[in-house]
């Protein structure tokens, strides 16, 4: 086998906090092409009373294996890093089942490598989500400084200082608990307190790359995504169920081991469809790490 192979075999779940903590496996590995595994676990669902499961997870599982197929293409380890990914979701993925990912990086230059994946669940021939991703190649893989705060400009607030993050949060849906929300700890803050924003409170669990450190792409994309849908569901007061079309997210900034927020904005409010833009930041809102948007389906509340 490979080497490089071997090391991945080895190294690429155990030293990620994040795919150890979800149990994220590595099924094959070939050159150029990757195949993983999400164990099927309660903290996955995102919609309890249709029993779905939320599309965090999904977004996890294909950014780690579309990271793998990248990596299987090199004769030696050089850090890479996501820069933009797109999940088009095909059908529901139902609890009871594992997810699983196939990836191929079907054209890779000295810079950037592209990959496609399909997540399925019973049968590989019937995927529930298509994804399609850039990567950075030879990115600088050294532990960074710490941040120096903000000196006034877009992030400064009215008396000049740095940005700071409202003082009190609330659960997402007053009286509804979705299991995903809760393993990632999202909050909100309390309605009629000016616009709607959205925290990702820090975890060392949801750490993805361990030399920077840096969050892993999948669980910003996740937080973005659930944003986006909460804020739907915000702003139509529940009167419509929104389910997400297509996602696509653009990584600007690795996310450090700190706090992220989001904010979001209702492109087009339509009977039937909603586009939603999202922006993520952590301690300068004017410093995004990751901007996003996705198309909803609006369908009659249950």
């Amino acid at each position: 086998m490979n080497p490089v192979h071997e090391e991945l075999l080895r190294e690429f779940t155990t030293r990620a906090p994040h795919m150890r903590d979800a149990g994220l496996q590595i099924t094959t590995i070939d050159t150029a092409r990757a195949s993983m595994s999400l164990p099927d676990r309660p903290q996955w669902l995102g919609d309890p009373v249709r029993g779905l499961l939320h599309a965090g997870p999904s977004i996890v599982l294909a950014d780690s294996a579309c990271g793998l197929a990248v990596a299987s293409t090199m004769t030696e380890r050089v850090p890479i890093a996501t820069l933009d990914l797109r999940m088009d979701y095909l059908r529901s993925a139902a609890p009871g089942q594992p997810l699983h990912c196939d990836a191929h990086c079907f054209r890779k230059t000295r810079n950037v490598a592209f990959v496609r994946a399909e997540v399925w669940q019973a049968r590989a021939d019937e995927p529930v989500a298509m994804a399609q991703a850039a990567f950075m190649i030879s990115t600088p893989g050294a532990p960074r400084p710490p941040r120096e705060p903000p000196a006034g400009g877009a992030a400064a607030g009215a008396g000049g200082g740095r940005w700071q993050p409202p003082a009190a949060d609330e659960p997402v849906l007053a009286g509804i608990e979705i299991p995903y929300v809760e393993y990632l700890g999202i909050r909100a803050t309390p309605e009629g307190e000016g616009a709607a924003l959205f925290r990702l409170p820090f975890q060392d669990r949801l750490i993805g790359n361990p030399m920077l450190p840096a969050l892993h792409g999948g669980v910003v994309a996740g937080f973005a995504e659930t944003a986006a849908t909460l804020h739907l569901i915000r702003s139509m007061r529940g009167a419509k169920f929104p389910k997400c079309i297509d996602f696509s997210i653009d990584y600007l900034r690795s996310g450090r081991p700190e706090d992220s927020f989001a904010s979001c904005e209702v492109m087009r409010l339509g009977a039937r469809v909603a586009l939603v833009q999202v922006r993520c930041w952590q301690s300068d809102p004017a410093q995004p790490i990751t901007v996003a948007r996705g198309h909803f389906l609006l369908t009659a509340a249950a």
